[in-house]
């Protein structure tokens, strides 16, 4: 099975039309928040559906020191998990997701979910649980939304989408669920599978 996309080179800096966050000025702010392009290939034979997810590998375990002028969050902090797009029951007859065709913005509160093209339902991303005390923007975000790495980290932040052949015409998740969720009811209907990745910051210093 392979996965590629003509949106970066593998394993190289995401370019900033697919970040959630941007440098502006002297600050971040939001950016274009479009979906990459990616498609796959080789599925193998007995494959009744896809599932997507694309995680951060990267995110402090701690927000003590998160998004602060005034310091750096250090490289040796313990790191967890983002997701940053879950997207489940994909039919076999598509092999792509075309850039933009699911997300051209970051819209606070969230996109609509779960529902999505292709007869396909989307997951929560973590930016439900990032936004959940924020009186503007707290909601169900739904879908893709790219990388808005603390601007302070002093480690490139790593994106890894990875694209699941599975066994099953549905996958074994209801009403609102969330990457985890999904990763660990997918686990025993894992046909094959294929990741593509790329990096990002917007640290400054490391960004030149």
């Amino acid at each position: 099975m392979k996965l590629s996309s003509d949106s970066w080179v593998n394993g190289e800096r995401i370019p900033v039309r697919y970040a959630a966050g941007k440098p502006e000025g002297s600050s971040v702010g939001f950016s274009d928040n479009i979906n990459p392009h990616l498609a796959w290939s080789e599925i193998p034979a007995g494959t009744k559906s896809l599932a997507l997810i694309c995680h951060d590998f990267d995110v402090p375990s701690r927000g003590d020191d998160v998004n602060k002028a005034d310091r750096e969050i250090p490289a040796d902090l313990p790191r967890v998990d983002f997701f940053h797009w879950v997207l489940v029951d994909l039919p076999v007859s598509l092999n792509q997701i075309a850039e933009g065709e699911l997300s051209r913005a970051f819209t606070p509160r969230g996109k609509p979910g779960p529902e999505a093209a292709h007869g396909a339902r989307q997951g929560l991303n973590d930016y439900t649980e990032w936004f959940k005390g924020n009186a503007d923007m707290a909601g169900n975000y739904f879908g893709y939304d790219g990388p808005f790495p603390p601007f302070n980290d002093s480690l490139v932040h790593h994106y890894v989408f990875t694209v699941y052949a599975l066994s099953v015409e549905r996958a074994p998740v209801q009403g609102i669920f969330t990457g985890k969720q999904v990763r660990e009811a997918i686990y025993p209907h894992v046909l094959a599978e294929a990741t593509y990745s790329g990096t990002y910051t917007l640290n400054r210093r490391l960004t030149g």
